[in-house]
């Protein structure tokens, strides 16, 4: 049976097929690097502070609703919960959108945490092990840490939109390797569909 008569039955989850991400290694200035370091650096857990009890429920309702969402990919509650909330911490302290996180990731690894492309990207945002070597410690392991993985990918991603001066489509496509052709970007922005929420947190 053909893919596409396995979706149309029903039988296998829309976003359980990959797309490797590719980004393409380009020289840094000492200050980008510096920053993007210093970025990736920061010992911060994922804990959110909520000034008020409205928006401290409102997170726990997107949390509730994001985890019934994710549970056909993530079967084990506290594992789903502690990633909810760790994409939800890295995509804010990148001022990124929370749905389009979880929209890249769904394309790019189908929220498969040891996920390895054919061009070697790797983790949930399918990072290249590149990056270890130009802003993290050359530790190339360390991008299946769940954290660690997610906050390269969010401050890489957070760095090519400010390259191409908040053209997302644009930093997209550079994210993918693809800069400039529309499969890519269409396809994560199809994918943000399926985690907006109601509720801004």
């Amino acid at each position: 049976m053909s893919r596409r008569a396995l979706l149309a039955a029903g039988l296998v989850a829309p976003w359980s097929r990959a797309h490797a991400g590719g980004q393409v290694e380009e020289p840094l200035v000492d200050s980008v690097r510096s920053a993007l370091s210093a970025a990736v650096a920061e010992a911060a857990p994922p804990q959110p502070q909520f000034p008020e009890i409205e928006q401290r429920l409102a997170h726990l309702r997107w949390l509730g609703d994001m985890s019934d969402r994710l549970r056909p990919r993530k079967s084990d509650v506290s594992t789903r919960l502690e990633f909810l909330q760790t994409v939800w911490y890295e995509s804010r302290r990148a001022g990124l959108e929370v749905p389009l996180v979880l929209g890249l990731i769904q394309v790019e690894s189908a929220f498969r945490k040891y996920a390895i492309s054919s061009v070697g990207a790797r983790g949930y945002m399918q990072v290249m092990p590149f990056w270890a070597r130009l802003i993290g410690d050359g530790d190339v392991s360390r991008l299946f840490h769940t954290q660690t993985n997610l906050r390269f990918g969010c401050v890489i991603l957070r760095h090519y939109l400010d390259r191409e001066r908040g053209d997302l489509f644009m930093a997209l496509g550079r994210y993918n390797g693809s800069r400039g052709r529309a499969e890519y970007p269409n396809a994560v922005f199809a994918a943000r569909r399926r985690w907006l929420h109601e509720t801004s947190v």
